[in-house]
């Protein structure tokens, strides 16, 4: 029996590796079965299994009646996974392509044709920040109570040292033992801004920036260096009533399940206000007005609250998507509900350690809510505040959903449904003069042009197709816990403003592209 498998084992083997004989057009190629074979349901897998009939030439090479000029790159990609395009008409290759089957060089091939046609705007550069040195490293309880051993300090020293306002830090971040796909350390992984203030996350440490008229940008905070790398990051430059004041500011970076917070006074110095923990891996880190605020598509939220200083965390629905409006967080969540928990009322829940999650609306055919967008209307005599909540589905419909201030008891009423999407919507912006969606087809937008009367959505002409068009990015094949957080396409800018996305078509690379997410044009 050992004999036999062994045996198999040696043939499959000779069988990948056999050189393969290929006439072409009427030029020769030779090349491995294993590198034809890569690439599943290809003409080459068909081929070379006899579900398709070979034609061999008097040598006994497989004869391709197609151009051999356009295989070449093919074969070439087929060898190395890398494209070459010069002397090749990208339309004849990719048609080439097509023809054999190699959907991962169409994709790349319809990319450079769509590049190929744009015309790019300038964009006003605005500033560079060079990059920080690494800090200094963050040490734990157990490794700290080491340094003090060391040290000769007593444990009553050690603790009164550890109370004060900056972390305790010890030797250099350069001598880390990173665990899993090691990341530069220099590699800006995340930007993220509110106000006059950016942060920006490294693989194991964060930097806050300000902008001042006068000064230009500044660099006003840097974190101790963390032995995990950070996937998450949110910044709040604008907190009211916070631990040390109006002119604190908060940072906050996540790794797994691991939250750490910082409060950053307006001269910049730094204190760590909390270590907390979702028990789970976080999927979204943001601030609502002073709180922090941590979700899990498992189906929990964690809250901090910078009025009671306490980290709390909630079991809700499994949570496939989230908006904020004002103090509310919306949830859309798997099970075809829209849930809001309203964040004002978090103190006054403490006793009864819950937060108060109301169901808003449940979708009528009970798919899932993958993507949520609200729309606040400017409040007026006449209409008081009017709600729009505009949401996708896991079956690809578009809903838009509306309350009346007068109706606020009833919940909202389905105001329109489209159903141009064929597969789940990933993202959705309801903004004062459009919709736009998204969907899991290679980033494929739709746009309306939403007709409002008074400020509140009118169905008189009601919503209109816009526009139709593909935010085509290649991901990054070894992606990194932080890739999605911060390669987000948007739409980006203000709800009453025009919006853009912002398209990096490959992982590696130095141009990127400004797109409005209206009609995508760049």
């Amino acid at each position: 029996m050992a004999g036999g498998h062994c045996g198999s084992f040696a043939a499959s083997a000779a069988s990948s590796g056999e050189i393969v004989q290929l006439n072409v057009g009427g030029t020769r190629f030779s090349t491995s079965r294993q590198t034809l074979m890569w690439i599943p349901d290809s003409f080459f897998s068909s081929l070379l299994s006899g579900r398709i009939s070979t034609l061999r030439d008097e040598t006994g090479a497989i004869f391709i009646d197609r151009d051999p000029a356009a295989f070449a790159p093919i074969l070439n990609f087929l060898r190395t996974k890398e494209l070459d395009l010069r002397g090749v008409s990208i339309n004849v290759l990719r048609h080439e392509a097509e023809f054999y089957g190699i959907t991962p060089l169409v994709r790349r091939l319809l990319l450079c044709e769509e590049l190929e046609r744009s015309s790019c705007g300038s964009v006003l550069f605005h500033g560079y920040l060079p990059p920080p040195g690494i800090p200094s490293r963050k040490v734990t309880n157990t490794a700290r109570s080491s340094v003090d051993a060391r040290n000769g300090l007593n444990s009553m020293e050690g603790e009164a040292r550890g109370n004060g306002t900056q972390p305790v830090l010890a030797g250099n971040g350069e001598d880390t033992i990173r665990l899993g796909v090691p990341v530069d350390p220099r590699k800006v992984l995340i930007v993220a801004g509110h106000h006059n203030w950016i942060v920006a996350a490294y693989a194991h440490f964060a930097v806050c920036y300000r902008i001042k008229e006068s000064s230009g940008w500044q660099q006003v905070f840097t974190s101790p260096y963390l032995d995990w790398t950070i996937e998450r990051v949110a910044l709040n430059a604008k907190v009211v009533g916070g631990p040390h004041g109006d002119k604190d500011k908060m940072v906050a970076v996540a790794s797994e399940s691991s939250i750490i917070l910082w409060s950053v006074q307006d001269g910049g110095s730094g204190s760590e206000i909390g270590v907390f923990s979702l028990g789970v891996p976080v999927d979204a880190l943001f601030f609502i007005g002073n709180q922090l605020v941590a979700t899990s598509h498992t189906g929990k939220v964690g809250v901090w609250n910078a009025v009671t200083q306490h980290w709390q965390v909630q079991d809700v629905v499994p949570i496939t998507s989230y908006d904020t409006a004002g103090s509310f967080l919306l949830l859309g969540c798997n099970n075809g509900s829209i849930y809001y928990i309203d964040m004002q009322k978090f103190p006054l829940r403490m006793k009864d350690n819950d937060l108060l999650v109301t169901e808003l609306y449940h979708d009528p055919s009970n798919d899932a809510v993958t993507a949520l967008s609200v729309y606040l209307t400017p409040k007026t005599s006449v209409s008081g505040n009017w709600i729009e909540i505009a949401y996708g589905t896991s079956s690809g419909a578009v809903r838009v959903i509306v309350q009346h201030p007068e109706t606020v008891g009833s919940g909202p009423q389905l105001f329109q449904t489209f159903t141009v999407h064929r597969s789940p919507v990933t993202k959705i912006m309801l903004s004062e003069k459009h919709l736009v969606s998204v969907c899991a087809d290679n980033n494929h937008v739709r746009t309306w042009t939403v007709t409002r009367f008074r400020g509140m959505i009118s169905t008189q002409p009601g919503s209109t197709p816009l526009a139709s068009f593909k935010i085509l990015s290649l991901e990054e094949t070894e992606s990194h816990g932080s890739y999605s957080s911060g390669n987000d396409i948007g739409p980006f800018g203000e709800r009453d403003d025009q919006q853009v996305f912002i398209q990096k078509v490959v992982p590696i690379t130095n141009k990127l592209f400004v797109r409005l997410s209206s009609t995508g044009k760049r």
